[in-house]
């Protein structure tokens, strides 16, 4: 039950929000210096490789803020 002491939790949650918004600034600077809009893209245009390739940035960003919280 150590998970259960208020230190331990709102320290989690803190990383927890913490590395979403990195994750999220990340994303909106990606999405900034590429030269097209990957929403209209992936979602109007469906433009399955580009979602692909946004996926596994995606993952690669989460991967790398999960070690460095860790």
């Amino acid at each position: 039950m150590e998970w259960m002491k208020p230190g331990v939790l709102l320290g989690s949650i803190v990383f927890a929000l913490m590395g979403v918004l990195i994750f999220w600034i990340s994303f909106v600077i990606i999405d900034k210096i590429t030269p097209y809009n990957l929403w209209e893209e992936i979602v109007e245009k469906q433009n399955q490789a580009l979602a692909l390739v946004v996926a596994a940035m995606s993952l690669g960003i989460c991967i790398i803020v999960a070690a460095a919280i860790h």
